[in-house]
């Protein structure tokens, strides 16, 4: 059998029937989830293709349990396998809070330029949630995930060089709205032309692939005029001018409205969704948080910010039932590098007690096997998992009443029964 690493050649994954994918397991919980996750994989790729298609897993070293062992959170040897084998899998790693190393998640997308994060938020039946209707949120979220405040160019109030920033700010630039100057610690929001238009490209043709309706813009273009705003504008330009075609943007819209009346706006909007094309508009970040509880079946694709990306990916995992259950990918659709990603943290107080849930995990597998085209594990792995949930056959974390409450790896082995069936 010879074992192969995907390829990425004139813009398209080349993926051999036998792969290698390297995985780093993670802190806390992270090594009973991949535990898990594995034999589930393994499960469903044997069920789909029998022997004609496998992965062999190579596990690599980051976080805290491979700083305590090697004094490096992050190994380069970890980063050479990664680079080598294009994509990976990634369990929750730990970042210290208000001091220490930055996020080693946010590392892995400035060392492999992962622009854009991936966050597909649905609603499996059956589990609990705090909204009356979570069936109706079916929502992709495209983030952006290099540039906004993510970048980490701050200056701390005792930096040496913070006396010398803030006498630039107001001598230099004549920057007279710092209210506390002396006591403020500064940062960037650095948001850039190509980096939205790429993120733009990348959303348009995955709603074109998965036949989605609607691209909406997430912002707050409002106040920050030139960066969100930029933002905003940059990505109707972008899809106006290279996918015509394919889009009727509000922007269209509201300048029919100007010139030619609301109604004539109107017939050109319902003459676009009859065509099949993807409508383009745009919302205030904060009005969306309103707008994705009282009618989150008006949005398809979001696409945002990095820090807004971040707020809203947890909020609307929140609707369908918590990030337990929620999964995610880091990718570079121009070299095809990809990392996918369970979205919870650690869970410390989890770790070693076989309790924690490995849906997000597992559903991070399935997009991954998405991504190669494996089509058939996913769905099975999918499958299972939904006849599981609506029988109320979950971990502890789902709190369902009358539920037959199950370890992890216990969930797993029913995943594994249900495939094989």
């Amino acid at each position: 059998m010879n074992v192969n690493s995907i390829r990425f050649r004139n813009g398209s994954l080349v993926v051999p029937e036998h792969i290698i994918v390297p995985v780093i397991p993670g802190d806390g919980v992270g090594t009973e989830l991949w535990m898990a996750t594995q034999p589930v994989v393994e499960a469903a790729i044997y069920a789909s293709y029998g022997d004609n298609r496998s992965i062999k897993w190579t596990i690599l070293d980051a976080g805290k349990d491979a700083f305590n062992r090697t004094g490096d959170w992050l190994p380069q040897e970890t980063i050479d396998h990664i680079q080598a084998h294009l994509i990976a899998l990634k369990g929750p790693l730990e970042t210290p809070v208000g001091g220490g190393i930055r996020s080693i998640n946010v590392q892995l997308r400035k060392v492999f330029d992962l622009y854009a994060c991936v966050r597909p938020i649905r609603w499996f039946p059956g589990v609990p949630s705090p909204v009356k209707s979570p069936e109706m949120v079916d929502i992709v979220v495209f983030r952006e995930n290099t540039e906004d405040t993510y970048c980490g160019v701050e200056w701390d109030i005792d930096h040496p060089d913070h006396p010398r920033l803030m006498n630039f700010l107001r001598d230099t630039l004549k920057v007279t709205d710092i209210r506390f100057p002396q006591s403020s610690s500064i940062g960037l929001k650095p948001i850039s032309r190509e980096g939205t238009e790429r993120l733009f490209e990348s959303a348009f043709q995955y709603a074109k692939q998965m036949e989605r309706s609607s691209i909406t813009i997430i912002h707050k273009g409002n106040i920050m005029k030139y960066t969100e705003g930029r933002f905003r504008d940059w990505g109707y330009d972008y899809l106006e001018t290279h996918h015509s075609d394919h889009v009727f943007t509000w922007k269209h819209y509201i300048e029919l409205s100007n010139q030619e009346g609301s109604e004539r706006a109107d017939d050109a909007l319902c003459i676009a969704k009859e065509a099949g094309k993807i409508i383009v508009n745009d919302c205030i970040a904060d009005a969306f948080f309103q707008q994705a509880l009282l009618q989150p079946g008006s949005f398809s694709i979001v696409v945002a910010t990095n820090l807004n990306g971040d707020y809203i990916s947890d909020a609307l995992a929140a609707q369908v039932g918590g990030i337990g259950i929620s999964p995610g990918a880091n990718i570079n659709y121009h070299t095809g590098q990809a990392i996918f990603e369970a979205t919870h943290g650690t869970a410390p107080s989890l770790a070693g007690k076989n309790r924690a849930n490995p849906c997000a995990m597992i559903l991070s597998v399935v997009m991954m096997l998405d991504y190669i085209g494996w089509y058939e594990p996913a769905r099975l792995i999918e499958s299972s998992i939904q006849y599981l949930i609506r029988r109320k056959i979950v971990t502890s974390d789902f709190q369902m009443p009358n539920a037959t409450v199950l370890t992890t790896s216990e969930f797993s082995q029913r995943i594994i029964e249900i495939i094989n069936r």
